[in-house]
């Protein structure tokens, strides 16, 4: 077995975590949302030299106040009478882009008054609850030059490009089909996001994403799905099985769970090779390569701030001006969202955000 390391940046090297150079003028942020996801990304932001943290938003003042003093934010806004806090932070005028870390079921309101705003946006996972929502946001990113994307921060992975890589240098000749599980067994509470329709709760949602990444990296964008799933007495999917069907009768498999633990890992198997990655596939370490000649592990590891690869593009982007990502296109987004509209049509599952 041979070992093969992929560079990571100097910033994720041993020695502890350290500031991620500039890449450019600094771009003053903010933050919308002080829950679990925002507590993650926050501090990876804080290592960017060309980032500042200029403002947060939450519902309550004092929350939004206590995770600025926390994070060092300059500014702190909650809700006031009628307006939102995050309606105040989109009229601050020292903000150049706005990370949104709110349950999905919000995403369309907050990034839409933001882009009205003038503001570049990366937003949470899943982009939106449906096609229709997406479809509006980019229309009007696109309409007001601003740049827009879905934060699938896996996608920007060294090991995601890694396995890109050895995809495209024909290590697993054509590929014929791709399975992957991503799931854990989470406590039932109604009144979670994870559970509440509202905020377009359920597995396929929350956990859909991060499988579909490797099915697109494999095989790409489907003709078709079949989907099979349970919904629970909510009205949301707490387990769902996607078929993505391929031209050349390919397919992919992929199964979400919020009742269950699951492998947590990603395979795509082809004519000369399968790549089969570590646990877990959000943030794999590596991946193995098995040939006729042999097997082989490659080593990607992520660094002490995985979502940072990810802040870096968004970065460079504004920058550079860009309007969209080209690791991210607000096309595959869009597309992903449609897919998962008709997945939760054969599902069954319906939101409030669904048209009549």
């Amino acid at each position: 077995m041979t070992i093969r390391h992929v560079r990571r940046p100097p910033w994720a090297r041993a020695g502890g975590p350290g500031p991620l150079p500039a890449t450019g003028r600094p771009l003053r942020w903010g933050v919308v949302g002080t829950g679990l996801i925002a507590r993650r990304v926050t501090p990876q932001l804080n290592r960017l030299e060309d980032a500042l943290l200029q403002a947060v938003s939450s519902r309550e003042t004092a929350r939004a106040r206590a995770f600025a003093d926390e994070f060092g934010a300059h500014e702190a806004y909650g809700d006031e009478g009628d307006e939102p806090g995050y309606v105040r932070l989109a009229a601050d005028p020292a903000i150049d882009v706005v990370y949104v870390a709110t349950p999905h079921g919000q995403h369309h309101g907050v990034t839409h008054a933001l882009l009205a705003a003038g503001k570049h946006v990366l937003v949470e996972k899943a982009f939106t609850v449906t096609g229709d929502e997406a479809e509006d946001l980019v229309r009007l990113a696109r309409r007001r030059g601003l740049f827009l994307m879905e934060a699938v921060w896996t996608r920007f992975l060294p090991v995601y490009q890694a396995a890109c890589d050895a995809i495209a240098d024909g290590k697993l000749g054509r590929v014929e089909w791709v399975q992957a599980d991503l799931g854990f067994a989470a406590p039932f509470d109604p009144r979670s996001r994870m559970w509440a329709p509202d905020d377009g709760g359920g597995a396929l949602l929350d956990l859909g994403v991060y499988a579909y990444a490797w099915a697109l990296a494999g095989l790409g964008r489907p003709r078709a799905v079949t989907a099979h799933g349970r919904v629970n007495e909510l009205g949301v999917d707490d387990l769902s099985a996607l078929t993505l069907h391929y031209e050349g009768d390919r397919f992919a498999q992929l199964t979400m769970t919020l009742v269950s633990h699951a492998t947590r890992t990603a395979t795509m198997s082809g004519s000369k090779g399968t790549l089969r990655t570590w646990a877990p596939l959000t943030s794999p370490g590596g991946f193995t390569l098995d040939q006729p000649s042999g097997s082989r592990d490659v080593h990607a590891d992520a660094g002490e701030a995985p979502h940072a690869h990810m802040l870096r593009e968004v970065t460079r982007c504004v920058q550079q001006e860009l309007t969209e990502s080209p690791t991210m296109p607000l096309d595959d987004t869009l597309a992903t969202m449609r897919l998962f509209d008709e997945a939760r049509r054969q599902i069954g599952v319906r939101y409030p955000h669904d048209r009549p």
